[in-house]
């Protein structure tokens, strides 16, 4: 199964590499463009949610790296919930 990894920018400007088991996440972000952090929070779910259950579908298992990486997108998003207008710039898919 192939595996990606995308790179954001958080609202203070640090970048995180994020981990999804599937080129699934090319459907639900783009590079270059911003996302208001909900959207970017709910984008990112959805991504990893249908990733580990097509790892399910192929070796009996959901992927837990999916699930890690999401509650990681969860915890840095949390820091930002009272930012006004804050915004998640996902800046490229890595090879």
């Amino acid at each position: 199964m192939p595996e990606m990894h995308f790179r954001v920018r958080w609202p203070d400007d640090t970048v995180t590499d994020c981990y999804s088991p599937s080129l699934v996440v090319k459907e639900h972000l783009e590079p270059g463009r911003r996302y208001p952090l909900s959207e970017f929070v709910e984008r990112s779910a959805t991504a990893l949610h249908i990733g580990s259950e097509r790892v399910r579908e192929k070796y009996g298992f959901a992927c837990s790296s999916a699930m890690d990486q999401l509650r990681r997108i969860e915890e840095t998003a949390a820091r930002f919930k009272d930012a006004a207008d804050a915004q998640v710039l996902v800046e490229s898919f890595l090879p």
